[in-house]
């Protein structure tokens, strides 16, 4: 799947000014960096994504949203320290530097920072709805960076078959799921959810919403084995409790990610819901 993406990127490459490796933050002798694919044209709004790999693998190269370079925007593709480097709430930290880094180098790197909209596939799409959902919380702000003056405000979020909750998400497994999630959540939390349930909870997008978080779209397919379904569901409830604008798109026989989440027809809508947040 890694080279589709790839491939992707590379198709919209003509269109782009491509920066890799842009260091954003350091963590002792951790080099936390970026990587920057800018469209043709002056100051164009700002995509930040965040890669799944179940918050211990996966890579900034992987990057299955370039198609939407073609539509006029700059997508930030964010490394942060995994699981296997660090527990929560460093992923979160570090994602909120990147925002702030990009915020105060917006001229540097000739983008406008001005709005932004944080989009994450799986455990990707968990922490972009984490990061989109806590502005301004302390415990999760961090002090990760050289740019702590700045704002790590988000203007949108786009959840690709991301958790929502960690204190239900095991109980929504199946007996397969579950065998993936419980080691996955260990690396993440240090334990398992119930018995670090404050951690659990801080990590949960769910339990910080309030009626000033931004707009949030989420794309989920119903039979997926990896990521309960009922994740996003519980996330569009709890905006629609607060009145807060949400589009859950469910993808019928969909499974744990693949091509169909990021199509020309998910491209289109996806992108339909940048132009109203960003412009």
């Amino acid at each position: 799947m890694k080279w589709i993406f790839f491939l992707m990127i590379c198709a919209a490459a003509a269109y782009a000014d491509n920066q890799a490796d842009i260091e954003y933050a350091r963590v002792g002798d951790v080099s936390l960096k970026l990587d920057l694919h800018r469209p043709q044209g002056e100051k164009p709004p700002l995509i930040v994504y965040v890669h799944g790999g179940a918050w211990r693998g996966g890579s900034k190269e992987d990057v299955p949203i370039g198609s939407l370079l073609e539509r006029g925007y700059a997508i930030a593709s964010v490394n942060y320290r995994l699981s296997t480097q660090a527990v929560f709430p460093a992923q979160v930290h570090d994602i909120k530097a990147a925002i702030r880094f990009l915020r105060a180098n917006a001229g540097v790197y000739h983008i406008n920072a001005d709005k932004i909209v944080i989009i994450g596939s799986s455990a990707g799409g968990h922490l972009a709805a984490l990061v989109g959902v806590t502005n301004g919380v302390k415990e999760l702000e961090g002090t990760v960076g050289e740019n702590l003056e700045q704002s790590s405000d988000v203007q949108g979020i786009v959840s690709f078959f991301g958790a929502s909750n960690l204190m239900t998400i095991l109980s929504q497994s199946t007996p397969k799921g579950r065998e993936f999630r419980i080691p996955a959540l260990k690396l993440l939390l240090g334990d398992t959810p119930d018995k670090k349930p404050e951690l659990a909870k801080l990590a949960s997008p769910v339990a910080h919403l309030d009626k000033k978080d931004p707009s949030l779209m989420l794309i989920h397919g119903d039979a997926d084995p990896q990521m309960p379904p009922p994740q996003s569901d519980e996330l569009a409830k709890g905006y629609r409790e607060l009145g807060l604008p949400v589009t859950l798109i469910v993808m019928p026989g969909s499974r744990h990610g693949g091509a169909e989440f990021y199509d020309d027809e998910r491209t289109a809508i996806v992108s339909k819901f940048l132009d109203k947040v960003l412009h």
